[in-house]
């Protein structure tokens, strides 16, 4: 994960930025492509978080790649439901590289990959949305 993230700036959700191979080193990561304007986002977000709250203490970590048309509106979706996980900045180029890298075509998506850049599954929406996080999560590190 350090490598594929190595140059990429993460913020917190306060707006902190981070160094994302540094963040993410050694952990599961859940790439969360999504936007504020895309109705299936916002129903499975506040499910995403509360997924991500139980697993508050794990070797895990989700990033959300914003395809939000605006910085407000990155903001304002940050702020209404999500959880406390590291996003891309507004407008950084690694968006559309990381969505090209794991043949992002729509949204929502969530791609789990291992700590070394592999994917485990593209649809990790389903996981989410069908197995409990201590469940879901230790079928991802198992994979």
């Amino acid at each position: 994960m350090s490598e594929l993230f190595a140059n990429i700036g993460v913020n917190k959700k306060d707006g902190t930025l981070v160094n994302g191979g540094e963040a993410l080193a050694g952990k599961t990561v859940a790439l969360y492509f999504s936007a504020h304007w895309c109705p299936p986002c916002r129903q499975f977000t506040p499910v995403l978080k509360d997924f991500y709250e139980e697993l508050e203490d794990e070797d895990f970590e989700i990033v959300f790649v914003s395809f939000d048309r605006s910085e407000s509106d990155l903001k304002a979706y940050l702020a209404e439901c999500h959880g406390d996980w590291l996003h891309v900045p507004f407008g950084s180029e690694h968006i559309q590289e990381l969505a090209a890298k794991f043949g992002v075509n729509g949204i929502p998506a969530l791609i789990v990959i291992k700590s070394n850049g592999d994917v485990i599954t593209s649809n990790g929406r389903a996981d989410v949305q069908n197995k409990p996080p201590k469940q879901a999560l230790a079928a991802w590190k198992s994979a």
